[in-house]
């Protein structure tokens, strides 16, 4: 039997544009010694709406396309991927085109405000995405195990990456309990969580209708980022509908405030078996509490 696919939006067409994520460089030491190593491949690429040019976003390269669709989602600029006709990254020119099919509406009013974030590169939001916050409620029941805290931060130490081989990234990653479903580095920590939130909203159109499928909406997601939660990431992973983000890093103040009014639960300062939980602790199940240490007699 076919699977219903009626209402589902349909899927914008999209190249599959790839570049290296890294370069060789030589470099000299203290002692002067000359030796070969491996640097970040950033560049630049200019994405633009109907061949109005939007925004330059410096980046590794390795899912520009699923970039493109995170960005515009997460800028509030894009509602439905039946709007989006298609999205063409080409690297010659460092261009990415996005052609929609009845333009977006606004735009120069959506994109007139622009706020500089503290992502990597400095990042960029339009409008003022901080009056909407209270509209959002994080619905996820299902709450993180510590034992699956803990699976989530062995995987992220084994997994292979850029930043093992070149450093001067960050990753992100999304995961179901323990289970990871998708990692990604880039030069700037908002362009990770961007290009989830892409893949994200592809993997939810692709599903829908087909029977037996696990949803791919965030109510039983972890977001996974190696960057400080920052109000940036805090809002963009309560638009993906994730109510749990773990980091290896710290917290900022206006991260935890906004943290706090979505429901959403912030887990800082994990390695290893440790962590401090910020914010809404019920999300978190403690299964797997370390012995006390034994008293010093």
């Amino acid at each position: 039997m076919l699977p219903d696919l009626t209402g589902v939006a349909p899927l914008p067409a999209m190249t599959q544009a790839r570049a290296p994520l890294t370069c060789p460089v030589q470099v000299m030491n203290e002692f002067g010694q000359l030796s070969s190593l491996s640097i970040p491949a950033e560049r630049a690429l200019t994405v633009y709406v109907d061949k109005r040019e939007l925004v330059t976003l410096m980046t590794l390269g390795g899912h520009p396309e699923w970039l493109v669709l995170g960005y515009l989602r997460n800028q509030r600029l894009v509602e439905s991927l039946s709007d989006i006709e298609s999205i063409t990254v080409d690297w010659d020119v460092g261009a990415a085109a996005v052609k929609t099919r009845s333009g977006i509406d606004r735009i120069e009013e959506k994109t007139a405000r622009r706020v500089v974030t503290t992502g990597c590169g400095q990042g960029s939001m339009f409008g003022n995405l901080m009056q909407e916050v209270d509209t959002w409620v994080l619905q996820g029941q299902t709450p993180l195990r510590q034992s699956e805290l803990q699976r989530i931060v062995n995987t992220i130490r084994l997994q292979e990456s850029t930043y093992k081989s070149a450093g001067s990234v960050h990753g992100c990653a999304l995961f179901r309990g323990g289970e990871k479903l998708l990692f990604v580095e880039d030069v700037g920590r908002h362009n990770a969580v961007d290009t989830i939130a892409g893949w994200m909203w592809l993997q939810q159109e692709r599903v829908a209708g087909q029977p037996g499928t696990q949803t791919m909406g965030g109510g039983d997601k972890v977001f996974y980022t190696t960057g400080r939660l920052t109000s940036e990431m805090v809002i963009k992973s309560a638009q993906m509908g994730v109510p749990v983000v773990v980091s290896r890093s710290g917290m900022t103040q206006m991260g935890l405030e906004v943290a706090q009014r979505v429901g959403l639960c912030a887990i800082g300062r994990a390695t290893h078996k440790r962590f401090l939980c910020f914010t809404h602790p019920q999300r978190l199940v403690l299964d797997a509490v370390p012995e006390p240490l034994a008293a010093v007699a």
